[in-house]
């Protein structure tokens, strides 16, 4: 397991997704697209917590989840959720950087009380919680956003809004 591409996939998208971030208005922070949906607030402020959330939660050899708290976070300053991304992402970075191989490939265990979910090794849950996890709810920032009518920036390529490589925004 090399934990140097883990940290560099981290870096990348930490500046993404801070690009993302910088784009929530402030004054639309209780705003949400259904009842039943997060706050935009409280869904950058997810988005913000997710690596350095589940850093902490795979430090140890298993979770119970019925011990983890998966309610909506309060959502906060848009300003404060830049400083909680970067928190977040260097208590990541920091763990990242010192899992070595036997970690990485160490059985894992998450259960629901007493009923046992899965037991994979650690490096899966990296990618498919820390990361996959983190890059779903960024996606679901950016719906968010297209319909506040807020410009997107390129994550991964041009979006309608701006075009990285110099041509024309990218055809509506």
């Amino acid at each position: 397991m090399d934990t140097t591409t883990l940290l560099a996939e981290l870096e990348d998208e930490a500046k993404s997704t801070r690009r993302l971030l910088e784009r929530v208005p402030m004054d639309r922070l209780d705003w949400a697209p259904h009842e039943r949906s997060m706050t935009l607030g409280q869904l950058a402020l997810h988005v913000a917590q997710v690596p350095g959330t589940f850093a902490h939660i795979l430090a140890g050899d298993a979770v119970d989840f019925a011990t983890v708290d998966f309610g909506a976070p309060a959502g906060g300053d848009a300003r404060d959720v830049l400083e909680i991304l970067d928190e977040s992402v260097c208590g990541a970075r920091r763990w990242l950087a010192g899992l070595d191989d036997a970690q990485a490939g160490a059985a894992y265990r998450a259960r629901v009380g007493p009923v046992e979910l899965f037991t994979v090794p650690r490096h899966v849950l990296v990618r498919s919680l820390m990361f996959n996890h983190w890059y779903h709810h960024r996606g679901q920032l950016t719906v968010y956003l297209r319909l506040l009518d807020v410009p997107l920036p390129p994550l991964y390529g041009p979006t309608a809004d701006e075009n990285p490589f110099g041509g024309p925004p990218a055809a509506p």
